[in-house]
């Protein structure tokens, strides 16, 4: 059975989402909204008991390389990219108050 919304639903759905919509958008999502809910009320007619839950729809593994530990760069290395720096650091802007206003 078709499910319409109601503009004033997709108004509260609309401020729940923080979501702010003119008079023409409502009627908009009104519809496509009404049209999505009609299509999961087809799909919640299939007969899904004979299928095992899962969480993808293909079997997946994470294909992890082995943790080995390897030479990094070297500071002089680094801090010729640097654009300010002060052996063997890099200088960033300030960017945390000394914590006093919080």
């Amino acid at each position: 059975m078709p499910q319409k919304l109601t503009e004033q639903e997709v108004r509260h759905v609309a401020k729940l989402g923080r979501l702010r919509l003119g008079d023409h958008e409502v009627r908009q999502m009104t519809d496509k909204l009404s049209a999505v809910l009609d299509y999961v009320s087809k799909l919640n007619e299939l007969d899904v008991s004979n299928v095992e839950p899962m969480a993808h729809a293909m079997d997946m593994a994470n294909v992890l390389r082995d943790d080995v530990e390897r030479p990094g760069l070297s500071i002089d290395l680094v801090l010729a990219n640097a654009p300010e720096q002060s052996p063997p650091f890099i200088k960033v802007p300030k960017v945390i108050d000394d914590g006093g206003g919080a």
